[in-house]
């Protein structure tokens, strides 16, 4: 028989495991997103080098993201047998090997193929990271170490798109594929290096998905904030992807990938609302970055260049103050709740990716449509629904601190 062990107790700020935890899982996120919509800011290349529609382009990042999805329903309930940390490190890993292998991709099925194969590896590393994070950090700092973590992809997803758009104009899109997916090399480093082993785990029995993570209405309510948020979220980008690049802006990749550097914001609204979160609860900030987003989209109507690129750093504070509470928010809803944190975590991320892949995808088609109005409309009309889901989270009973 083993014996039980005492749970020890979680870092704190301050403390030298904490500090390589936070710069691990940090690298790690700005990993994810970077090699994560890498494409984004190459669909109009995409279309000239492959002869495909702007519809189709964006499947470049949906394959990936719904690869990702996919993957989480098995990555999570996985964690809670085999563990963290070896998952973490061997997702970067895997997924930096397929972004190499898909700058050399010789046609486009087999560039999407590679995509799906690169959102599918990637997965252990989200699906259990908040997890990770709530056994191994103390309780009064969980969404302050959660706002870290996001601010990492809030990076990633700036350096990403910045360095594949820059690359762009020095090589073409093959160069700039290659160029990111040597960047998560460096972040794979950072994590096998420095990411802590998991002291406070405890392997719990085989069992692929439990149904108790659908049961718990706050929890439905964090899915689908997850998918109509982050929707929107990327719907606006794809669209202004091929805004700045058609007239009367006709911006290059590279000089249209320095909009992304409001990402900054980004991460900085992320680790700012968990600050706020522990200080006035989770219920009170996501509402606000909600309303924060919609003022974002409703600016980036204005023509002007610089008015665009305040509405776009407006929205992406907003977005990722939503999705930094937010998903720190479930594995505390569902440790109070007796549900599996690593499963509860997967299903947040499943809805995030499922719904980028989804209302991500749709932005082509708006754009076709009805050009940046159709854009705006549809990822303000998502942004609503996220409000409204997070208003009715103040009706539903608290079961942790700073809900």
């Amino acid at each position: 028989m083993h014996q039980s062990v005492a749970r020890r107790p979680g870092y704190l700020p301050g403390d030298p495991e904490y500090r390589k935890l936070s710069v691990a899982l940090f690298a790690a996120g700005l990993a994810t997103f970077a090699l994560l919509y890498s494409t984004q800011p190459l669909l109009p290349e995409l279309v000239t080098a492959f002869h495909v529609s702007p519809s189709q382009s964006a499947f470049s990042v949906s394959f990936a993201t719904f690869g990702l999805g996919l993957a989480l329903l098995v990555a999570g309930p996985a964690s809670e047998v085999l563990g963290r940390t070896n998952l973490m490190r061997w997702s970067v890993a895997a997924t930096s090997l397929f972004a190499l292998l898909s700058a050399f991709a010789p046609s486009w099925h087999l560039l999407l193929a590679l995509r799906a194969l690169q959102g599918i590896s990637m997965a252990g590393l989200p699906a259990v990271a908040m997890a990770y994070l709530r056994e191994e950090v103390h309780q009064d700092s969980h969404a302050r170490a959660s706002g870290l973590y996001i601010a990492g992809t809030a990076v990633g997803g700036m350096a990403g798109r910045l360095i594949a758009g820059g690359l762009s104009d020095l090589g073409g899109w093959r160069f700039a594929t290659g160029g990111i997916a040597l960047v998560g090399v460096l972040c794979a480093a950072a994590v096998w290096l420095l990411l802590p082993a998991s002291r406070n785990f405890r392997p719990t029995q085989a069992r692929l998905f439990s149904s108790r993570v659908l049961r718990d209405p706050a929890l439905l309510a964090l899915y689908g904030i997850a998918a109509t948020a982050v929707g929107a979220f990327v719907a606006v980008y794809n669209g202004a992807v091929f805004r700045l690049s058609g007239s009367p802006y006709l911006l290059s990749a590279g000089a249209a990938g320095l909009v992304f550097c409001v990402y900054l914001l980004g991460s900085a609204g992320s680790a700012t609302a968990g600050t706020l979160a522990d200080r006035y609860g989770r219920r009170k900030v996501v509402p606000i970055g909600c309303l924060i987003t919609l003022a974002g989209v409703a600016i980036t109507l204005a023509a002007p260049l610089p008015l665009i690129v305040l509405g776009l750093a407006v929205m992406t504070a907003g977005f990722f103050a939503v999705h930094g509470v937010a998903s720190g928010w479930v594995p505390a809803r569902a440790h109070a709740s007796g549900v599996g944190t690593g499963q509860a975590s997967s299903m947040y991320l499943f809805s995030f990716y499922l719904g980028s892949s989804v209302f991500g995808g749709l932005a082509g088609t708006a754009w076709s449509r009805a050009q940046w109005t159709g854009v705006a409309a549809e990822a303000g009309g998502l942004f609503v629904v996220t409000l409204v889901l997070a208003l009715l989270l103040k009706n539903v009973p608290s079961r942790v601190q700073n809900q």
